[in-house]
């Protein structure tokens, strides 16, 4: 536990110093949802709210898995809920790796995935992406017992069409994990997968598309006997009764989240232009945010500045990545002020 304390500053999530009110800042540096869910999540929220809270929730989170096998056209048994994708992630990690079991990471990615395999001290091979994010072809390691592999990509928003991951499962003779936290910001998904071979995972969160960040869902697809081993791992009631009863009522009105996502995505288009016309090389996204770069450039000191005039983006004070910064598509208005500010720190 040391080394997820030290390292936990390194995840998504995670910018020491930079929680302020949220009245206080535009905060773009998270990739939270800038709109509200669904109001039917809110009414199920407060209908769950009532004396059955003295019961302990459905362990395996059934009325969520039932309703989410009719949305996403599987079966119940091969969705796995989760206290979030975070939790998921630690539960097939610790499924799978032992000590000394060769995992493969791209670079760069989320960094939780070194985090988990560090704790159980698996042995990491580093694949570095192109200078585009691509996945080069070594990419491939018949011999590794884990995968992974973030679709779309961050910090980069680029994204593997799913007839390359395909061919990338057939060449594997262990589990290659797909992390779909951002895919409905995507054209397509990689869930179909699972009917056709046994050896791989897709993740998926109600946090980003969904609006639900607050309340640490997620659901992960697989074979059935993937499935069933994880299960073996998992906490006895790792999703609680008020979330279980939100996510539901989330894809019950699923039309809502579609809404928001075009919404995102009409913005993320206006910015990538908009940076584009200030001299920003912005990276193909098909995400919820925008990777944005000035080439030989350290931007740690557009950052800065705009923390101090109040815009909150990310910064990764990495060698590869030191030229640019993430920026979260907030509302229309969030992302004018954003503009505006930029113009005046780089011109």
């Amino acid at each position: 536990m040391s080394y997820f304390r030290k390292n936990i500053e390194k995840m998504e999530g995670y910018c020491p110093g930079e929680q302020p009110h949220e009245r206080d800042y535009i905060k773009l540096n998270t990739n939270e949802n800038p709109y509200p869910p669904s109001p039917k999540v809110i009414d199920r929220i407060k209908e769950g709210a009532n004396a059955l809270l003295r019961l302990y929730p459905s362990p395996m989170a059934d009325p969520l898995r039932k309703k989410a096998a009719e949305v996403y056209g599987v079966q119940q048994d091969n969705i796995l809920a989760g206290n979030g994708a975070d939790d998921l992630l630690s539960i097939l990690v610790r499924s799978f790796v032992n000590e000394g079991d060769f995992v493969v990471l791209t670079d760069p990615t989320y960094t939780l995935y070194d985090t988990l395999v560090t704790i159980q001290e698996g042995n990491i091979f580093r694949v570095s992406l192109t200078d585009d994010f691509d996945i080069p072809e070594e990419f491939i390691k018949r011999d590794a017992k884990l995968t992974f592999l973030a679709n779309p990509n961050s910090p980069s928003g680029t994204f593997i069409p799913v007839k390359r991951i395909e061919g990338f499962v057939k060449g594997m003779n262990g589990v290659l994990v797909v992390d779909e936290a951002y895919v409905d910001f995507a054209c397509e998904t990689a869930i179909p997968l699972i009917h056709k071979y046994p050896n791989i995972i897709v993740l998926r969160t109600f946090s980003k598309s969904f609006s639900l960040a607050g309340l640490r869902i997620g659901l992960a697809f697989a074979h059935h006997d993937l499935i069933q081993g994880m299960t073996k791992v998992k906490d006895s009631y790792n999703l609680n009764r008020l979330s279980i009863a939100a996510a539901t009522a989330a894809l019950d009105d699923i039309r809502w989240m579609e809404d928001n996502v075009a919404k995102i995505k009409k913005t993320r288009e206006s910015l990538i232009v908009s940076l584009s016309t200030m001299g920003f090389k912005v990276y193909p996204s098909q995400s919820n945010f925008i990777l944005a770069k000035i080439p030989d450039r350290n931007l740690r000191d557009v950052y800065e500045e705009l923390k101090r005039r109040g815009i909150l983006v990310r910064y990764f004070d990495t060698q590869r990545l030191q030229d640019c910064i993430r920026i979260t598509i907030g509302t229309d208005h969030e992302i004018s002020v954003l503009l505006r500010e930029i113009s005046r720190i780089v011109k």
